[in-house]
């Protein structure tokens, strides 16, 4: 979803190991189980690929100088990228909406829709355009 965008990819490197982490997860055990079970997969793998992550960190959402809401990422790598795992019919305007949104919460610039449900993994990179 980088359109307009020339020049090298932000964390181009770190995305394909993420995406590669997701890719040995799905040919591994498939499709059609749980959101919950494929973030579980994917901290395993992570774990065996040596990629530092968090798994459910906590951002504050403020209104008005007050908090008012938590958003909770599935996980975060290296502390770079956000990544939300999903078993979905196909990736839509929700999901990038909503991954806008906690890449401004959280103050990362990339995020990864990761949708294990099709035969075929399905993924998006979202990057947060701060120039505008």
């Amino acid at each position: 979803m980088e359109r307009g965008f020339v020049g090298e990819l932000l964390e181009k490197d770190l995305v394909y190991r993420i995406v590669g982490c997701a890719m040995k997860v799905h040919g591994e055990i498939g499709q059609g189980l749980r959101e919950k079970t494929y973030e579980r997969a994917l901290c395993v793998e992570f774990r065996h690929s040596g990629l530092p992550y968090d798994q459910q960190l906590a951002y504050p959402v403020f209104y008005r100088g007050e908090k008012i809401d938590e958003y909770i990422p599935d996980l975060e790598v290296e502390k770079r990228v956000l990544v939300d795992a999903k078993t979905i019919e196909a990736i839509t305007d929700l999901e990038r909406g909503q991954m806008l949104n906690y890449l401004r919460i959280s103050g990362r610039s990339v995020g990864l829709i990761i949708n294990f449900k099709p035969p075929a993994l399905e993924w998006e990179r979202i990057v947060l355009d701060t120039a505008r």
